[in-house]
């Protein structure tokens, strides 16, 4: 048993085994008091156990990982700190905090169990009493630092100077000192563990010395701070000064920095005449500008705008019209009509180098690759890209910009695209030019009239620069489902190019060459590897089961499904080497049919007839149903039709009531004791239009003469009372549709046949196409077994026609 002092009390004595305390993040030193809080359970035991006996004395030990929650006697450091417990809180239930003086330092010299606690045979090591001159001049420089630090410390209170004075010893002032500083743990448990006094001595020197350098560079950074903040009031003050006197002598400021830099910047812009006078004229105010005003950022921000647009910066065209061609095959597969356009255009431009970009208007479905064809267009014509959507833009300031007195002013997206693009002619798209809208705010389709006449925009005027910027080399192509949504004055500006659907083998073709390579290499299953091949019958079935589209959106959407289906066999590893998915496959990947030939089904009974129809999404068919029911002749409409649609039914029962007779029905009382009720399916779905005429009055015949009509016809054509069938629109579309459907017989009016020129030889091959000027016409061609009437009225149509 050894003993040793604790402060100005009575020596303490330390036994020869002391139960252990670890300690987390922290080390105690002898002659420090400090607060620590117990709630493990071999601590809380500990601490029970010594407060039971009096005047407890406890080892304190440091973890060497504060992270682990039971340390054991390999986890801890073998130098301590002897400790008394001078107070004891309990918080909580197994909760106490704990106030402890250091005692002595001591040395593990074995542990002795580990329960309910740590407890180990330790060696004290009190201080030794010795005092030499080197030992008297290392505690002298000790003092002298650490009053310095404290001065340096605003936290720290002045009187702790005294404190540092008052303490004789030397172990105990470094003890102190180090018990003070802000070191790691190891730093603190190192100082600890060296027991002789000069050694420690002079690492505390060292510690407490670097402390005082970073305390003396923080307050040099303090200082520099403050001086550098009167610096610039001071110049503030200055610069006004200089401004009032300059004002009055008349004259401006020489500038200098980076605003010498506009200038040249504005030389090398070669803008014209106009932009350039108005770059100078700002340039020059704001050099007379103090930096910290709002108007020197607007006038900066609107100079680098300016110098930055590529005014005289444009890209050398493609003129080997083969090169182009090349390019846009290996790109978009049909498309003919745009591409036809491209290298006119090209053409033009070889012999004529400042012919205009023109302004076009790929109207189409979605999916067919009207977007991704202008990028396609600038790859293959050698120039820069650019592209805004319109798609929602409600705003006009979206297309000419703000005027700088807003805050937080930009240019228009115009001019922003041009400058992103980086040239004065890139090809620039427009997205979704139908999607416009307006409001209190303005109408971006009327600023879109200058943009896109090539007589104006040459000229163009966004509200921001204030200065005209020539937009006529630009190649503008805008992109649209519908047309109808487009204002008729800026429908007028634009060179539409329609883009129908793709037929069955096109789409086959497309996802042979662009869609299925594409999804396998974005899969990991293309490149050299090739671990997986997709069939063209596989794709055939994709494109008549699980699409019904114009386009091929949903076709490469549900490939990559397909593709990610092989892409987990082979990560699990039962793949085969090469995996080759076929029709079977497809259906394992994809689950159920979604779309099934409806046609043969629906038209097996009278009344029951297949149109025609046009969307924004491309064509379709339309399902027209009748049925009579005991009554006083009442028409009934259902299936969400539209007036034009609803107009349509009643000329068709009119022109069967004028040829009741002819059609083998009595005319004086064929619907006196019968309602009719005609229904067009998916009721949920707005419909309207003149062309479904033809597809009623066959559908009401069918109904009251009791033939049906044929299950793979389908037909199209606006109705008079006279039983002439008119032209409609969108024939190539619609007879897609039928192709798609499966129906093998199309009717449509005569005068549409001159339409025909643009439908693929494909869908010309594989379905009868039949062009009728009268609706007798219309019953011969479409009833499953016309009768004899029929028949006669028809060859006399002919025969009139």
């Amino acid at each position: 048993m050894s003993k040793a002092k604790a402060g100005q009390d009575q020596p303490v004595e330390i036994p020869d085994v002391l139960p252990i305390l670890p300690l987390r993040n922290s080390v105690l030193f002898p002659g420090s008091i400090i607060p620590i809080d117990v709630g493990r359970r071999k601590s809380v035991r500990l601490v029970e156990d010594a407060i039971a006996k009096e005047r407890p004395v406890i080892g304190i030990l440091t973890q060497k990982d504060a992270r682990t929650e039971d340390p054991n006697s390999g986890d801890l450091y073998l130098v301590g700190c002897a400790a008394r417990i001078l107070k004891v809180i309990k918080l909580a239930k197994d909760n106490f905090s704990v106030i402890l003086q250091g005692v002595s330092r001591f040395e593990v010299t074995g542990f002795d169990g580990a329960e309910p606690f740590l407890a180990a045979k330790v060696r004290a090591v009190p201080d030794p009493t010795t005092s030499d001159v080197e030992l008297d001049a290392l505690v002298m420089n000790l003092k002298d630092i650490a009053k310095r630090v404290v001065k340096l410390m605003d936290a720290v209170p002045k009187e702790a100077g005294a404190l540092v004075d008052s303490v004789t010893e030397p172990g105990h002032l470094a003890d102190l000192i180090t018990a003070n500083l802000e070191l790691e743990v190891n730093e603190k448990q190192d100082v600890l563990e060296t027991f002789d006094i000069k050694t420690r001595t002079r690492k505390v020197l060292q510690f407490l010395s670097r402390q005082l350098e970073v305390l003396k560079v923080r307050e040099r950074i303090n200082t520099q701070v403050q001086e550098e903040m009167g610096r610039n009031q001071r110049e503030y003050v200055l610069r006004q000064q200089l401004k009032a006197i300059k004002e009055e002598l008349g004259e401006l400021d020489d500038g200098g920095g980076d605003l010498d830099e506009f200038g040249e910047k504005i030389l090398k812009a070669k803008m014209p005449e106009e932009a350039e006078k108005a770059a100078k004229k700002q340039l020059d105010r704001l050099k007379g500008m103090q930096p910290s005003s709002a108007e020197y950022t607007v006038t900066r921000t609107y100079l680098e705008w300016l110098v930055e647009l590529p005014w005289s910066i444009s890209t050398d065209d493609h003129i080997d019209l083969k090169e182009v061609r090349r390019c846009l095959d290996e790109d978009h597969y049909d498309l003919d009509k745009v591409k036809k356009r491209i290298v006119e255009y090209m053409a033009v431009r070889k012999l004529k180098d400042d012919k205009k970009g023109p302004i076009l208007c790929l109207a189409g479905p979605p999916g067919v690759g009207k977007t991704s064809l202008g990028r396609s267009v600038a790859r293959a014509i050698g120039r820069k890209f650019g592209r805004i959507s319109l798609g929602g833009v409600r705003d006009e300031a979206e297309i000419r910009g703000h005027r700088r007195t807003y805050v937080g002013s930009l240019p228009g997206r115009i001019i922003q695209g041009i400058k992103k693009a980086g040239t004065n002619n890139p090809v620039f798209v427009l997205d979704e030019i139908d999607k416009l809208g307006h409001d209190f705010r303005g109408d971006p389709s009327s600023a879109l009239l200058e943009v896109l006449d090539p007589e104006q925009n040459s000229t163009f005027s966004d509200h921001y620069l204030e200065v005209t910027f020539d937009l006529s080399k630009v190649m503008f192509i805008a992109t649209a489902n519908q047309l109808d949504p487009i204002p008729w004055a800026l429908r007028d500006r634009l060179e539409i190019i329609e883009l129908p659907g793709y037929t069955r083998q096109e789409k086959k073709q497309i996802a042979r060459a662009f869609l299925v390579p594409k999804q396998l290499d974005e899969h990991g299953l293309g490149g050299a590897a090739k671990r997986a091949e997709i069939t063209d019958d596989a794709v055939l079935e994709i494109v008549d089961s699980y699409t019904r589209e114009a386009g091929v959106r949903n076709l490469e959407r549900e490939i990559g499904s397909v593709c990610r289906g092989v892409a987990v066999k082979v990560a699990e590893g039962n793949a085969k080497e090469h995996e080759v998915v076929g029709v079977d496959e497809v259906h394992e990947y994809l689950g159920p049919i979604k779309f099934v030939s409806e046609v043969a089904d629906r038209t097996s009974e009278p009344g029951v007839c297949t149109g025609l129809a046009w969307t924004a999404v491309g064509g379709d068919i339309l399902f027209i149903e009748a049925t009579k029911m005991p009554g006083k002749g009442k028409l009934t409409l259902t299936g969400q039709l539209g007036d034009v649609m609803k107009e349509s039914v009643t000329a068709a029962l009119s022109v069967v009531r004028s040829r009741a007779a002819a059609l083998g029905l009595d005319p004086g009382n064929f619907l006196e004791n019968v309602d009719l009720h005609v229904h067009v399916p998916a009721g949920s779905v707005p419909k309207d239009g003149p062309s479904a005429g033809v597809t009623m009055y066959t559908a009401l015949v069918s109904l009251l003469i009791g033939v049906p009509v044929r299950p793979d016809v389908a037909m199209t054509g606006e109705i008079t009372l006279r039983g002439n069938v008119l032209a409609i629109g969108g024939v190539k579309e619609k007879l897609l549709a039928a192709h798609r459907a499966g129906i093998k017989r199309v009717i449509i009016p005569d005068r549409n046949v001159k339409d025909l020129v643009d439908v693929p030889d494909e869908v010309k091959g594989e379905m009868e196409i039949l062009s009728v000027k009268k609706m007798d016409e219309v019953l011969a061609y479409a009833l499953s077994n016309p009768p004899q009437g029929i028949l006669d009225l028809a060859a006399a149509a002919k025969a009139d026609a």
